[in-house]
């Protein structure tokens, strides 16, 4: 059952954003999502979180500025993520900024290597002889794959954000979530780390008077990657975070930006004037994670590091192509899944298991994540993989507010010693190989460790909007003070809720429902994505707002998110 609240709010905070010239709708909604005062909202870099609070970033940049005099090889080791993307672009381009003449990166395949520096990975980045490697949005679980380096001679730093296990390398780390690390955003992206650490070089060369005529490399040049990465990721967007994210964007509009990130921008048909935080997610950072999911995300690196507008076009191209391939692979993967979720009635399990036996394994996050928002239970989806004669079960997961997903991995794993060959994520998100034949043990170890965890009340679906909006406050002007905003994971897009009269609907193409709302004597137009169900004449709905701009016309159209008292159907 699908049940609303109201946020709360500080009344004081939010008279001081309506002084300041916030709307009260808006006011509300800052105020509820930790918003204390009308500066928190002030987004210029020099509130942005010193590099000297990140442990070892100085150390690091030291490090990578003696790295750089000495013109020694570097090697960054990336993932196949959008966050590793554009984190192995900016260190590339960062690096050379600051004057490193040889700078390589390598990348993990996701079917032959794995997650991660690897001691496969570091026998490959050998043969091309680096003296420094640096990890970046991985590592911090590559204990083994650090000291073989090490023992080849060949120096590593590691650059990370996420969370640490039991054992670390024995090397220099830079990672805000390591233990005894008081840096006070623990939130940043594996990019967004990465640009702390050039931060730091940066400072650390100023030092030696490294700069012919003291004019430095202006960093700023390369925000928008972190802006792409920090979003694509889906890391929670804290102060320090948005400021990042507000950054990139503000250049992005100004069209100060990479030419790979201008040319997908074209692809996607998205004019950079009104560009937000959520095109980055939804329009970008697909294209750039298809190649990953489905070839190499070397193109989408080569695509964001390009300085050449023509070719990034051609890569934009092939990437686009990729997409549209991982498309039609998730509709037939969603489709199986969804016939075997409806053969488990409601309320009979805390989670969601399944595989396939011919389905991609780049592929599988994106299938959990739809299967997570239909049944409300976290979900792991796997994918059949080989290795060395070996056949394992790659998997990928999502969870819910309540449920810790890589906790409940590290309970299974140590209850089951062997059943998992590796695993690791966030809160929200996770990845593990398991051995084939394990899959049903491990369904069952799954579910008994989800609801040994599970917080009360878990999997009653709890929607918190922003509560209601007058028939006034239906406007063009809120919609587009709210575009202005930053919003992101942790800091999420207003969501309202009113009852309403259902005055017609109709399904659009087997796939969306097309609404006409009336609410206090105002008629409104409405789309719920992916719902393929009529509703009942009166409702009360979650939405969300936006503009449909059509022949010169512009009007308020609202984004249905949720129906209160609806009770789940994990077919509908």
């Amino acid at each position: 059952m699908t049940k609303f609240s109201t946020r709360r709010f500080d009344h004081n905070t939010v008279q001081a954003l309506i002084n300041r010239g916030y709307s009260e709708p808006l006011a509300h909604a800052l105020s509820a999502r930790g918003v204390k005062s009308p500066e928190d909202m002030n987004y210029d870099l020099h509130n942005m979180l010193a590099p000297d609070q990140l442990l070892n970033c100085e150390a690091a940049g030291a490090h990578l500025a003696d790295a750089i005099q000495a013109q020694k090889k570097i090697m960054i080791i990336g993932d196949y993520d959008c966050d590793g993307a554009t984190s192995v672009s900016l260190a590339r381009l960062g690096l050379r900024a600051l004057g490193a003449k040889n700078v390589d990166y390598l990348i993990p395949d996701r079917e032959k290597d794995g997650y991660g520096l690897s001691t496969p990975l570091v026998k490959r980045a050998a043969e091309r002889k680096p003296d420094l490697i640096i990890t970046v949005d991985n590592g911090i679980s590559s204990y083994d794959a650090v000291e073989y380096a090490k023992s080849l001679g060949i120096d590593v730093i590691v650059t990370d954000h996420h969370l640490p296990g039991s054992r670390v390398p024995d090397t220099l780390i830079v990672n805000p979530n390591q233990h005894g690390d008081t840096f006070p955003s623990k939130s940043l992206a594996g990019v967004g780390v990465m640009f702390y650490v050039l931060l730091a070089t940066r400072a650390e060369l100023r030092k030696r008077n490294a700069f012919a005529g003291g004019k430095q490399p202006n960093l700023l040049n390369f925000i928008d990657l972190v802006s792409l990465g920090t979003v694509a990721d889906v890391v929670p967007l804290d102060r320090n975070n948005r400021i990042l994210v507000s950054k990139g964007l503000e250049r992005m509009r100004e069209g100060r930006m990479q030419p790979g990130i201008s040319a997908l921008l074209t692809k996607s048909r998205k004019n950079t004037l009104f560009l937000n935080a959520s095109d980055l997610g939804f329009l970008i950072g697909p294209r750039i994670n298809a190649a990953g999911r489905l070839d190499s995300i070397e193109l989408g690196v080569e695509c964001l590091c390009t300085s050449d507008y023509g070719h990034a076009l051609d890569i934009a191209d092939q990437l686009e192509s990729f997409n549209k391939k991982r498309r039609s692979i998730e509709d037939d993967m969603q489709a199986e899944a969804l016939i075997e979720t409806q053969t488990i009635a409601v309320g009979e399990t805390n989670s969601i298991a399944i595989k396939g036996d011919n389905w991609h394994s780049g592929v599988v996050g994106i299938v959990a994540s739809r299967i997570k928002e239909k049944t409300y239970r976290p979900t792991i989806a796997f994918a059949p993989s080989e290795e060395n004669g070996v056949q394992y079960l790659k998997g990928s997961g999502r969870s819910i507010p309540g449920i810790h997903l890589r906790d409940v991995l590290d309970l299974v794993d140590k209850r089951n010693p062997g059943m998992i060959v590796k695993f690791g994520g966030h809160a929200m998100a996770a990845g593990l190989t398991i051995h084939a034949d394990k899959f049903e043990l491990f369904k069952e170890a799954f579910e008994v460790a989800i609801t040994d965890t599970a917080q009360p009340g878990a999997f009653e679906k709890n929607v918190l909007t922003d509560g209601e909006l007058s028939a006034g406050d239906f406007n063009a002007e809120l919609v587009r003070e709210i575009r202005s905003n930053v919003w992101g994971q942790g800091f999420t897009e207003p969501l309202f809720a009113n009852h309403f009269r259902v005055l017609s609907q109709k399904i659009l193409k087997d796939q969306h429902l097309k609404l006409v709302l009336e609410t206090d004597g105002r008629t409104l137009n409405a789309i719920w994505f992916r719902r393929r169900r009529e509703i009942p004449e009166n409702v009360h709905l979650a939405y969300k707002l936006d503009l449909n701009e059509w022949a010169g016309r512009t009007s308020v159209q609202l984004i249905v998110e949720s129906m209160e008292d609806e009770v789940d159907d994990w077919g509908a």
